[in-house]
């Protein structure tokens, strides 16, 4: 994906965020998922349309792309299952990321648009051990 299209496939409810990210030249997926605590709150401090939350979101969409290179659209999917860090997508095994997924589409009454299989999802589990483990 190319750099200057990552802010672009966010959503319209981070018109905001994204507005001010492109303004700043925070476009890059790769200086995003280096955003501290403090800089989030910084920027949420200085336009106060920006959402912490939302900012947080943009983060760990970065932070998935750059440590595992999956899609934003897998990133949210993610999210949107309740894994919204490295960290908590290595405590999982492939069965239960499934699984979390099938609900998550019974809920929305929809099937998600990515092909996502047990194969890819034992991958992203198994590079999220590896990075939790080497830091």
């Amino acid at each position: 994906m190319i750099e200057e299209k990552f802010l672009e496939v966010l959503p319209e409810n981070f018109r905001h965020e994204k507005s001010f990210l492109i303004r700043k030249k925070l476009n890059d997926f790769k200086k995003l998922s280096q955003l501290k605590d403090s800089e989030l709150n910084i920027i949420q401090k200085s336009h106060s349309l920006c959402t912490i939350n939302n900012l947080k979101k943009i983060r760990a969409v970065a932070i998935f792309r750059n440590e595992l290179s999956i899609s934003p659209n897998e990133s949210y999917l993610l999210l949107h299952c309740g894994i919204g860090s490295i960290k908590s997508l290595s405590r999982l095994n492939p069965y239960e990321l499934k699984e979390r997924i099938g609900r998550l589409e019974r809920t929305l009454r929809t099937k998600t648009q990515t092909k996502i299989t047990l194969a890819i999802l034992k991958d992203w589990i198994k590079r999220a051990n590896q990075i939790c483990k080497s830091v």
